[in-house]
């Protein structure tokens, strides 16, 4: 016990939560996919629909993560990780804004893809501050001004006398005596001229499409100054010491920058990017002599600059932009960073527990925009009103390839290998389109596709679903489009697990924002394709679309239902998260019973919520952290052995009414059955 000296207070830290065990977030789920923009090879926690289009935008007609992120939320997911897949040919939209000495400010779209070659800029001069000033008699460094109001350190000021005009940096305000500091002595003035001094700053108009979507005024050129134009519009995870390249000209590859700031963002959420950012050509700004932007055209609005040079890069996507890799140890830091794209930039989070990637199957069609409008018809009994003025239509980017079903295979086993390396996720597998486009033979085709996989950490789901299209209004659209059932699935799972647990099978609950599916199985179809551990989604009269089936693509008994391989996840994972406080404590009976009773604890509490079976908790558990198994050898080793027994809960799949005659009437008896008796 601590003695305490000083009078006073004194604040001692007492943990009341005696290294418990807590159940883990199961909801989170991980996409990957195409977007309009947004980061590529980066993953971005994203919380809500709207939250999602801020960062990679709205839906687009070659791609369906827009659409699986929408299903999700709209089906009771609350969080999920997105990643953007993009090829090496992607590129990114800018222009150049240059001073009288060369290149001075590059300005960006945000991410590559063809949709920065719809943003126009307009910059424009802004004049705040002016007022009469006379330059000192002694040091040509200082100016006596009339009034220094509006006027602050790390400025850019013209100073001019007639025909004479020349730049400079305010160093230092000095109120009191009405005088500007500058940054280095006037060149062109001479002593007691009598001067002209005015703030330079600059206004950035963004336009998307004709329209205007965002305004920043006031910024700088100088490095000092609080609203310096590379500091205030840059990427959320860049710092001030990477907004321009170092004494080598390199910068530190993005990739883990983003991956820094998405780890500490993660529980509070991440800031969307502007929509421009503006980078520093200049390796070595000119602090003292820094000159006006000449590109802008002088203070009179000129007409937006059109930014060029942006390219998605569909055409040349390939299987391994949606795997990646994970670099081994000892690779670069630029290097790993190349590596890291697709499905491997979920490697790095740990509180994903459902992994989807619907954009494999995507199905090109052309952009809307090719589209012809459909007919005006013009009723001569209503009055003529000036039309609306409406944005230019999109820029047509390129098509991504129809990916071949070697190359959905490749992905869709990367996923499984991906999720049996981490153990605490789970696979959701869309079925291909063609399988789930025809019904003659699409038992046959979901057979052949179901037997290329046997595992306990991914589940096959058919087939796909009719939902309303939002790019219907955009040109001669159909009202829906067909799209994988993953998103549906992976928001389903979540609701289920925030309102009543991991242990509850994600199934037979109507879908959200569905119309219909693209099959419609009869019972023997679908008796034939749950036998194989196919889940199918089925629309019922009366009760809408629901996912009839809660079986994962393994042979094993143990292993059959989903529910009970996520809750064995969840529970391993806890486990390992809560008891990392014993390592290097003493191995004695103390330990090992502190070990015992915080374990037992917390099946306890999983007992009496469900999710283990039993009439009785010596039934559903068993916690052994004793003598029995710890013998002296193992003590002197330095090991400690947990044996720890659970008895998962699984779901009914069938339910047998049995209806016949007894001597007094009709009995009716109720009976059901599980495919398995326990895990």
């Amino acid at each position: 016990m601590r003695i305490y000296e000083t009078p006073g207070v004194h604040y001692e830290r007492a943990d009341a939560s005696g290294g418990g065990i807590a159940a883990l977030r199961t909801d989170i789920a991980g996409f990957v996919g195409l977007t309009r923009r947004g980061p590529p090879g980066i993953a971005v926690p994203v919380e809500s629909a709207r939250q999602f289009e801020a960062w990679f935008g709205e839906p687009i007609d070659n791609g369906y993560l827009a659409y699986s992120a929408r299903a999700f939320f709209e089906n009771g997911g609350r969080r999920m990780w997105a990643v953007r897949v993009a090829s090496d040919a992607a590129s990114t939209a800018g222009l150049t804004l240059e001073d009288a000495a060369g290149p001075a400010w590059r300005i960006d779209a945000s991410s590559p893809g063809v949709w920065g070659n719809a943003l126009a800029l307009r910059v424009t001069e802004q004049r705040r501050a002016q007022t009469r000033a006379i330059v000192d008699a002694v040091d040509l460094a200082r100016v006596h001004v009339a009034d220094s109001a509006g006027f602050a350190a790390a400025s850019l000021v013209e100073c001019r006398a007639g025909a004479l005009v020349e730049t400079a940096r305010v160093a230092a305000v000095e109120a009191a005596s009405h005088t500007l500091v500058l940054g280095a002595p006037l060149a062109l003035l001479p002593a007691n001229a009598a001067l002209r001094v005015e703030t330079i700053t600059y206004a950035l108009e963004v336009f998307d499409g004709g329209r205007l979507v965002a305004l920043h005024d006031g910024l700088s050129l100088i490095p000092e100054a609080g609203r310096y134009g590379p500091l205030v519009l840059k990427q959320p995870w860049q710092t001030p010491d990477t907004r321009r390249p170092d004494e080598n000209g390199s910068r530190a590859p993005q990739a883990d920058l983003a991956l820094d700031y998405f780890r500490v963002a993660r529980n509070r959420g991440a800031v969307a990017p502007p929509v421009v950012v503006i980078r520093e050509l200049r390796s070595q700004p000119r602090r003292d002599a820094l000159r006006p932007l000449v590109s802008v055209g002088g203070a009179a609005p000129a007409a937006p600059m059109p930014l060029r040079g942006g390219a998605d890069g569909l055409a040349a996507l390939v299987a391994d932009d949606f795997i990646g890799a994970v670099a081994p140890p000892g690779t670069d830091t630029e290097s790993a960073a190349a590596m890291r794209r697709g499905l491997a930039c979920l490697e790095a989070v740990d509180e994903i527990a459902l992994v989807a990637v619907p954009d494999i199957h995507i199905q090109p069609r052309p952009p809307h925009g090719t589209l012809p409008p459909p007919e005006c018809v013009v009723d001569r009994c209503i009055p003529v009103s000036p039309p609306a003025a409406s944005p230019l239509p999109p820029p047509v980017g390129d098509r991504p390839p129809r990916f071949p079903l070697a190359d959905i295979y490749r992905v869709q086993a990367a996923m499984v290998g991906h999720c049996e390396k981490k153990r605490d996720r789970l696979a959701l597998l869309d079925a291909p389109f063609d399988a789930c486009a025809k019904l003659s033979y699409s038992v046959n085709e979901l057979r052949a596709w179901r037997s290329r996989f046997e595992t306990k950490f991914a589940a096959l789901y058919a087939p796909w679903l009719a939902v309303v299209d939002p790019l219907r209004s955009r040109g001669a659209r159909a009202l829906t489009r067909a799209i994988p059932p993953s998103g549906h699935v992976a928001g389903q799972c979540a609701a289920i697990d925030l309102r009543a647990g991991v242990h509850v099978a994600p199934a037979n609950v109507a879908l959200q924002w569905v119309q219909d599916t693209t099959l419609a199985f009869d019972e023997e179809r679908h008796g034939v394709l749950n036998t194989l551990g196919l889940n199918v989604v089925r629309a019922l009269p009366g009760r809408g679309v629901r996912v009839l089936g809660a079986r994962a693509l393994s042979s094993d008994s143990d292993w059959r239902f989903i529910n009970v391989r996520r809750l064995m996840s969840m529970i391993e994972k806890a486990i390992d998260v809560s008891i990392q406080w014993a390592v290097f404590e003493p191995n004695d009976w103390r330990t090992r019973a502190k070990l015992t009773l915080v374990l037992s604890s917390f099946l306890r509490e999983l007992w009496a919520h469900g999710a283990l079976v039993g009439s009785s908790a010596d039934e559903a558990y068993f916690v052994r952290c004793d003598e029995t198994n710890n013998p002296p050898a193992a003590r002197d080793r330095g090991e400690l052995l947990i044996e720890v027994g659970v008895a998962a809960t699984v779901p009914f799949e069938f339910i047998v009414l049995r209806i016949g005659r007894d001597a007094s009437g009709f009995a009716v008896s109720g009976e059901g059955f599980a495919a398995t008796e326990g895990a």
